[in-house]
């Protein structure tokens, strides 16, 4: 079985190569995204992979189906990036990842929390230049805060289960009505964001999602909030929270994604002008952490992508129907 591999990096490749010892699958690995430019490199092979920057809208759909191409793998839990009503009028089958590894992209959001509130980060390179004072380290103590979590899936409960560890109080919301432990006080979203200390997003991009934090719901937050994302950017509107961190309003936020991360993440500007002036601006604040969409980025996780990718691919291959299937 032929697979055409977009936005490949090393490390996808090295996940994959260890999974595939036996040959069963000839990956074409490519370093450049899936667009309407790209899609004819995928001539020839009976599927693609392809991860969150890469773009199956419907003109790139027309295009795979006329290349006899109706398999779609994707080697990640969200699915924004494919359009499904089009790949399913196409007859197309597209298989996601939905749980990887919960708990490292939980693990990630709460090193975030940390580094933010207690300035590690800061500590680390004044140490390293000789200066060892703390004056303006002063952090908060996790235990006793309220802390609103938008989104009670496999990461959003690893996510509960280890800030309830800390102490804190947790509060959760989601429309989708699911068991969780009695720990989490399920709220309404108004509520989560008027009383949190800290707010933690882990819900989907859908079309009910986009800029679920915006103008109007950042008005309903305490001041100094602090504003953990490590789903999908979109979810924040940018305008928005920069308007709210130069007024106070959100006092500390850490991204791990950003709604137009697809000109950026994965790649190395070190020696570029970056062109995009709101994460400029981002990056300018003391109080934000940015990181480049690293939440899955653990060795177990690699390599679970890699298996559950594979999986995927021989069941669609064979026709199976599994809870991975999207249409």
């Amino acid at each position: 079985m032929k697979i055409a591999f977009y936005s490949a990096q090393p490390y996808d490749k090295s996940s994959f190569d260890a999974m595939n010892q036996e040959k069963t699958y000839h990956f074409l690995f490519f370093e450049i995204d899936l667009n309407e430019q790209t899609v004819k490199l995928a001539e020839g092979c009976d599927a693609i992979c392809i991860f969150v920057n890469d773009h199956a809208n419907a003109k790139v759909l027309e295009m795979l189906a006329a290349l006899n191409i109706n398999i779609i793998v994707l080697r990640c839990a969200g699915f924004n990036q494919v359009d499904l009503e089009a790949a399913q009028q196409l007859g197309m089958h597209v298989y996601r990842v939905p749980a990887y590894s919960p708990e490292a992209v939980a693990e990630h959001a709460v090193a975030m929390i940390l580094t933010l509130n207690r300035k590690t980060h800061k500590a680390y390179n004044r140490v390293r230049e000789g200066n060892f004072s703390l004056n303006r380290l002063t952090g908060f103590n996790l235990h006793g805060k309220k802390v609103g979590v938008v989104g009670l899936g496999k990461i959003g409960l690893a996510f509960c289960k280890i800030m309830h560890g800390f102490g804190s109080e947790i509060l959760g919301y989601d429309p989708v009505e699911s068991p969780h432990p009695d720990y989490i006080v399920k709220t309404s979203f108004e509520e989560l964001l008027a009383v949190s200390d800290i707010i933690s997003l882990h819900c989907p991009l859908l079309p009910g999602t986009k800029h679920i934090i915006r103008e109007e719901s950042l008005s309903m937050m305490k001041g100094g909030v602090m504003l953990i994302n490590t789903s999908r950017g979109a979810l924040i509107h940018t305008p928005d929270i920069i308007k709210a961190l130069k007024t106070g309003k959100v006092g500390h936020l850490g991204i791990d994604v950003y709604e137009q991360e697809e000109k950026l993440f994965f790649r190395d500007f070190s020696e570029h002008i970056i062109d995009d002036d709101d994460i400029l601006r981002l990056m300018s604040f003391p109080n934000v952490l940015i990181t480049s969409h690293q939440g899955f980025f653990t060795t177990e996780a690699l390599a679970e992508i890699a298996s559950i990718t594979l999986r995927n691919l021989q069941d669609a291959k064979n026709g199976v129907k599994t809870s991975n299937l999207l249409t």
